[in-house]
This record gives C-alpha cells, sequence and structure tokens, in this order.
C-alpha cells in the first residue's frame, strides 16, 4: 500500500501545472522587458495617428494625436478621466462621447504593450490546456473581468498563448459583444524591439463562420479557417526611461 501510495503521489504531482497562469504572464513579461515601461515615455503612430504613453508609479497618460488639414485633436486619458482638445481648446463632451473615445485611445495602448496589462486589478486568469500550433508548444490562458473596474466590455473574453520554450506572447483572440459581437484572432506578423524591450505587429482574422466554439479558434487558424482583415502594425517606436 505505501508504494501505491507514493505511486499515486508522483502521478499527481508529474500531471499538476510547471506554471499557474499568473507565472506565465509575469514571465512573458519579465521575458520581454514591459516591466522597464512602467516608469516611462512611449511613443509611437498607428494609421496615420499619433500615440504617447507616459506612465510613473501608478499614474498614467494615454495621448492620442489626429491631425487632419487645419484640425488637430488630441485626446488624453489619464487617471483623473478623459479630456480632448481641438486646436488646443478643451470642448465639452457628452458622457457617450467620453466613453467611446476613451476606449478607442485605451484599445490601442493596451494592444501595444501587451502582456503588460494582464496584471491589472480585474483581470481574471485562468490557465487551459497546453496546445501545439504550427509544431511548437504553447501554455493557454484565458483572460476575464470583473464588472467592477473591468470598463465598458468587462464581459469580453480574451485568450493568449504563450511559447514554452521563452514565454514570448505568440497568439491572442477576444470575443466580443459590442456592435453586434464578434471573435477576432491575431497572429504575430513581426516584433520590433526597442531598448531591448520587446514590441509586436499583428495580423487580424476573423472567423470564416461566426457561429464557432471560441476554444477551438487555435484549431480553425491551424486549419486555413480564418479570414485576415488587417494589419495592426506600430511605426516609429520610441522609448524613453525614467
Amino acid at each position: 500500500m505505501r508504494y501505491l501510495y507514493i505511486s499515486l503521489l508522483l502521478l499527481v504531482v508529474s500531471c499538476k501545472p510547471k506554471f499557474t497562469a499568473q507565472e506565465i504572464i509575469d514571465k512573458s513579461i519579465e521575458y520581454s522587458k514591459l516591466n522597464e515601461i512602467e516608469n516611462a515615455t512611449i511613443s509611437f503612430n498607428f494609421r496615420k495617428n499619433s500615440y504617447e504613453a507616459t506612465r510613473k508609479n501608478g499614474t498614467f497618460e494615454l495621448v492620442r494625436v489626429i491631425k487632419n488639414d487645419s484640425i488637430k485633436i488630441k485626446d488624453v486619458l489619464s487617471n483623473d478621466g478623459f479630456e480632448r482638445f481641438v486646436n488646443d481648446s478643451l470642448v465639452e463632451l457628452s458622457e457617450k462621447d467620453k466613453n467611446r473615445y476613451s476606449n478607442s485611445v485605451n484599445s490601442v495602448h493596451y494592444f501595444s504593450v501587451l502582456p503588460l496589462g494582464l496584471n491589472d486589478k480585474a483581470v481574471q486568469k485562468k490557465l487551459l490546456e497546453s496546445v501545439i500550433i504550427k509544431g511548437k508548444e504553447y501554455y493557454k490562458v484565458r483572460i476575464t473581468f470583473t464588472e467592477e473596474g473591468g470598463g465598458e466590455d468587462f464581459d469580453d473574453v480574451f485568450i493568449y498563448w504563450f511559447a514554452k520554450d521563452n514565454f514570448q506572447l505568440g497568439y491572442l483572440a477576444y470575443k466580443y459583444h459590442t456592435n453586434g459581437g464578434g471573435v477576432r484572432f491575431r497572429d504575430v506578423k513581426e516584433e520590433k524591439i526597442v531598448k531591448g524591450i520587446r514590441f509586436v505587429d499583428y495580423n487580424n482574422y476573423k472567423p470564416l463562420d461566426k457561429d464557432i466554439d471560441f476554444y477551438t479558434i487555435d484549431k480553425l487558424y491551424e486549419e486555413g479557417k480564418l479570414k485576415k482583415l488587417s494589419e495592426i502594425v506600430l511605426e516609429d517606436i520610441q522609448v524613453n526611461t525614467f
């Protein structure tokens, strides 16, 4: 009986995941050097607009500048809320417009530094079964959000795939509910190392069939059942640490 107990104990230990979802995300952030931008200013261009993010000791200011002929629009999202300036003059906005513009600015900045944002307080992490994509092993982590602090889209669901050999983020997918809802999947188009920090450009896909099992989207990707919609490319990335 003693030997049977030891054998069962060894079996349980061997089946236990080597890393938790939290540890995988922490290692991905560390190995990509993204923790260095927690006290830094980064700037980049994306789809004809310019962006700048300043983070320092828990405070943040996320900026988007839109230039159109003689009009310059500057959107600023910070710990204090959202403001819009048109030609340097503050304009009044409805709560609906504030939320809409705020979400738009936050979305670009959020995706630009993944997986850094996955340690926000509202984030809930769950380790799913590991998978092999294109011959490479990945940890598969589901991300959901608490209603409190999770923003307007707290009910969205994300999946992230982290390479087992170096913890780098290789793929991500999300299921959203706004504007009729949908599913998106991204793979890495190119990585850019700026001052040792890993930034990533993506190819953006959607499933050919909207009514899919979201958790099998990695299989659909391998089977060629996703349609490429766009590319997410950050240009002229600059980093200044404090």
